[in-house]
């Protein structure tokens, strides 16, 4: 009788026992693969980047050009070199 109960037993636990074993081995990578994810920029993000850097320098300009003409001056674009990206001279 004690041998059929452990005998019972023994089928699930083998399961649990062989996943346990099996996510145990496949963590290392698991890892690996989120890190180099984590450190690596794909391609897709680098245009969002470049494209945010954009807006906000050509809005910096807007709101120069904008402030320039309420002063009634010229308006000085190198105020906004430092905000966003600004184009190659």
């Amino acid at each position: 009788m004690r041998l059929l109960i452990a005998a019972a037993l023994a089928l699930p636990l083998g399961g649990c026992v062989a996943r346990t074993a099996l996510d145990v081995v496949t963590l290392p990578v698991k890892v690996a693969s989120k890190t180099v994810d984590l450190a690596t920029t794909s391609q897709a993000e680098a245009d969002e980047k470049r494209g945010r850097a954009i807006r906000l320098y050509e809005e910096c300009l807007g709101k120069e050009g904008r402030r320039a003409n309420r002063d009634k001056r010229a308006p000085d674009y190198a105020r906004c070199d430092d905000v966003g990206e600004a184009p190659p001279r």
